[in-house]
């Protein structure tokens, strides 16, 4: 198991040592009190995303081994520093209509101005988060017919539900909705952005089917465009769950390099989850986690839509996402116990 986190160890070593010279230099005396900044937000992002590393697992099993391996590698530099850096400060960038430099600038040294305009950019972020993740935790349900139901009766009872594009259906339907509860200066942004996060969807899975239809035509070029594809629907995935924790990480810190170094680590070791599961093929063993994980990511989008009304604490969020998993993974042991030898065990 060790030498899945290897890396993820590596990183954390080289970025706790660069965030206690980078507090010092800031202001000194205030290295350990960032060290233990960085190990939390460490922490929170590996809770909040501890089901994105399962629906991670999911997909990653269905790329090549060279696709597999480009996740993990490419994948986490814009992980972390395209989604947990640099989506932000783009962000910013729109919102405070200054240029990119000028808004990296502001990132480093004016952090305080720098919030305030992330914050400005809450509501249609989280409305585009929320409403990517509902389609990926409806369409897991919705008219499927999955071979493990955990909580049975509910998934039976969504597994029935076939009409074409019902998931799409009921999360328009729920933007609809959302829109007579907004303030007016945040009502058309967040539609647009929550109409963004369904058509993002769909357009990912649109092109993924059809090149699974052309995949007799010509296998090479196929298997490299799905596995593309599949590349970026896992870090579009990643950003919709990591948009929690980076705006809720400045109540933490006021910080960006902190912030960053402590989101990182987080992403490292949700990379390195991913590659356990994949390659200790710990879904096939543990049959209820794959359903758990999509209950959390349902109670995450739900989370996402109230925030943009409510503040809700990142400790919450992460509580409930794990406890959808940590409940889903005693199920599956406890159907281990009763069925010792129909799933696989090479743990």
């Amino acid at each position: 198991m060790f030498k899945h986190f290897r890396e993820s160890i590596l990183i954390t070593i080289l970025g706790l040592i660069f965030a206690y010279f980078w507090a010092g230099h800031i202001q000194a005396g205030s290295e350990f009190k960032t060290l233990f900044i960085v190990l939390f937000l460490s922490i929170l992002e590996v809770t909040l995303s501890f089901d994105n590393a399962v629906v991670n697992a999911v997909v990653l099993e269905k790329m090549s081994k060279k696709w597999q391996h480009r996740f993990l590698t490419w994948g986490i530099i814009v992980a972390v520093f395209g989604v947990r850096f640099m989506l932000p400060v783009v962000i910013v960038s729109i919102f405070s209509h200054l240029n990119i430099l000028e808004t990296i600038h502001l990132a480093l040294n004016d952090v305080t101005k720098y919030s305030q305009y992330l914050q400005l950019a809450h509501s249609p972020l989280v409305a585009f988060g929320g409403s990517f993740l509902l389609m990926v935790g409806l369409s897991y349900y919705l008219g499927a017919e999955n071979e493990y139901k955990w909580l049975y009766k509910i998934e039976d009872f969504l597994s029935k539900i076939k009409f074409k594009f019902a998931p799409s259906i009921f999360c328009l339907f729920s933007i609809f909705i959302l829109q007579f509860f907004l303030e007016d200066e945040i009502k058309k942004p967040v539609i647009i952005s929550g109409i963004m996060g369904v058509l993002s969807y769909l357009l990912i899975h649109f092109i993924l089917n059809l090149m699974e239809k052309n995949q007799s035509k010509n296998i090479a070029k196929t298997a490299i465009q799905g596995g593309f594809m599949m590349f970026i629907y896992l870090e579009v995935i990643d950003a919709s769950f990591s948009l929690d924790g980076v705006l809720g990480s400045f109540a933490i810190s006021s910080d960006i390099v902190i912030i960053a170094i402590g989101l990182a680590i987080g992403a490292m070791f949700v990379r390195s989850l991913t590659l356990l599961f994949v390659e200790k093929k710990t879904l096939k063993q543990y049959i209820y986690l794959v359903s758990g994980a999509h209950f959390a990511i349902i109670s995450l989008a739900v989370i996402m839509f109230i925030s943009i009304f409510v503040e809700v604490n990142e400790i919450i969020t992460g509580s409930i996402g794990l406890m959808f998993v940590g409940s889903s993974f005693i199920s599956s042991l406890m159907e281990n116990k009763k069925n010792p030898d129909k799933y696989t065990t090479n743990i």
